[in-house]
Order: C-alpha cells, then sequence, then structure tokens
C-alpha cells in the first residue's frame, strides 16, 4: 500500500515563532507522522518576526510568482523553505508583502488585531492549495491547526470541487483555544463568494463574521474534527456534540496524541 500524504496548514511552528500550544504540536506532529511511515508536507505563513537569516529560510524560485487575487487586487504570492535538520523535515512558507512583512502575527505592538486578517487568511489557504498543486504533491489529507488555516475545509470542498488535484482529499481541522476577538469586515463573504462559495454556505457568517460562526464553517465543511485544546470555547463544544456522524477526536496530551492522531487519520480516510 502506498504511504498516504499529509499536508499540514498550521498558523505557526516552533522554532520559527515562541513555543505555544499550536507551536509545539505543529513542530513534534508532523515528524511524528514522519516517523510511521507518511509523506508530510507542512505550511505555514511567514510572518515578518520570522527570522529568515537564522532559520535559513530561502526563496523557491520555480514555485513563486503567481498573483492570487483577493477583493479584485492582485497580490503576489512567494514561496519560501526551511529545514529542520533535526527532524529531517522542511517547512514551506507563504509570503506577500502586504500581508506578512509587518513584525507581529495577528495583532499590533498594542494588541489591537489587524483589520486585514480575513484576507490574510484567504490569502495564506489559497497560497498553500496552488503552491501543493505546482509542487504536484497532492494530499490524501489535509490536517488544519488555527483558525488561520480554518477556511482550507471551505476550499478544498466548495472552490475546488471539480479540480481533479484535490476532488478527492479529506480534511481535518484541530479546534484550539485561540480565538480572535475582532470579527472580519462585512464584504468579508463578498470575497468568498467571488472565489466560488455559495449565499447558503455563508449564511452565518453573513450574519455575524465572528470566531464562532467561522469555526462552525470550518468544522461543517470538514470531514473530521479533532479538539487540540483541554479547553475550548463552550459554544463550539456544544456545536461539536450535534455533528453526529462526523469523525471527532476528543482531546489528548500531547505524549500521547500522536499515535492516536495517526490512527485518526485512517478512519478520515476510510482505510
Amino acid at each position: 500500500m502506498d504511504a498516504k500524504r499529509i499536508l499540514f496548514i498550521t498558523q505557526e511552528i516552533s522554532p520559527y515563532l515562541p513555543e505555544s500550544e499550536i507551536s509545539t504540536i505543529c513542530r513534534n506532529l508532523p515528524q511524528a507522522i514522519q516517523e510511521r511511515g507518511r509523506e508530510i508536507r507542512t505550511f505555514m505563513p511567514k510572518y515578518g518576526n520570522v527570522n529568515e537569516r537564522r532559520n535559513q529560510l530561502h526563496e523557491v524560485i520555480r514555485l513563486s510568482g503567481m498573483n492570487l487575487i483577493i477583493d479584485d487586487t492582485d497580490h503576489p504570492l512567494i514561496i519560501k523553505v526551511a529545514s529542520i535538520q533535526s527532524a529531517r523535515m522542511q517547512v514551506y512558507f507563504i509570503d506577500n508583502e502586504d500581508f506578512f512583512q509587518r513584525k507581529a502575527t495577528m495583532s499590533d505592538a498594542n494588541g489591537r488585531e489587524y483589520e486585514d486578517n480575513d484576507e490574510r487568511s484567504i490569502f495564506y489557504v489559497r497560497g498553500v492549495l496552488e503552491t501543493i498543486k505546482k509542487l504536484r504533491w497532492i494530499p490524501d489529507l489535509i490536517h488544519c491547526h488555527g483558525w488561520m488555516s480554518a477556511l482550507a475545509a471551505l476550499y478544498v470542498k466548495r472552490m475546488y470541487v471539480d479540480d481533479p488535484c484535490l476532488k478527492d482529499t479529506k480534511v481535518i481541522y484541530s479546534v484550539y483555544s485561540d480565538e480572535f476577538k475582532m470579527p472580519f469586515r462585512q464584504n468579508f463573504i463578498d470575497k468568498l463568494k467571488m472565489d466560488g462559495a455559495s449565499e447558503e454556505d455563508l449564511a452565518d457568517l453573513k450574519k455575524d463574521a465572528s470566531f464562532i460562526p467561522f469555526t462552525k464553517l470550518a468544522i461543517d465543511f470538514s470531514d473530521g474534527i479533532i479538539q487540540g485544546s483541554k479547553t475550548i470555547n463552550p459554544e463550539i463544544a456544544a456545536y461539536l456534540s450535534t455533528t453526529e456522524g462526523k469523525p471527532f477526536l476528543p482531546y489528548h496530551s500531547q505524549d500521547v496524541c500522536t499515535d492516536v492522531i495517526n490512527e485518526f487519520y485512517d478512519v478520515v480516510l476510510g482505510v
């Protein structure tokens, strides 16, 4: 049997960003899954506070140069890569001067979340999907970590539904305690509709483009859900209990989660 291909789309990875629940999991889990015989690729945004020189990032010219249109504006897609030598693992970075050159991740020095986080999320997810197509490396399963990656399920199931490269790809979304506080801008759904989402898909977001309906959208379009944090938003936890028939993996501590998640991949893949 061929090794299944697992794509990790995450909003942060250690050591490129400080240690956190997500960055630590996304440093260790891909390596462990690779050691269990899977093929992996890992992506994160190239925030301005990622030190390129220290981490030896370099641009992949053959993958860069594409423009992604968001809200009628062209945004050049730049792909960079670095290696975690001890893990024998490469990490790909999605970069763009408009979205990812500021010296922070999700909010400014005063703690105010960036107004364009909606477009940054769209650009990031689309950038990953277009890059793996260009790599000709088509995943059997995509595992998303953090809300910056939450749109991946919608894009795979709606915008790329007729794409022969992604039509059979399964998506898992890990729900963490990380939340954004400032709702996305009112024209957020218009940008998603321009990419191919339907009015019905976005009905709840149209009323309220905040964290809870945004996360529910990710849950609805995913093929499996993992509770990544011990404690998550109670409304999201309650919503998860209503998704009968969809594979769900409850929280497991990091010291035991790898084998459990590896087995969960097979459940979602129907192996």
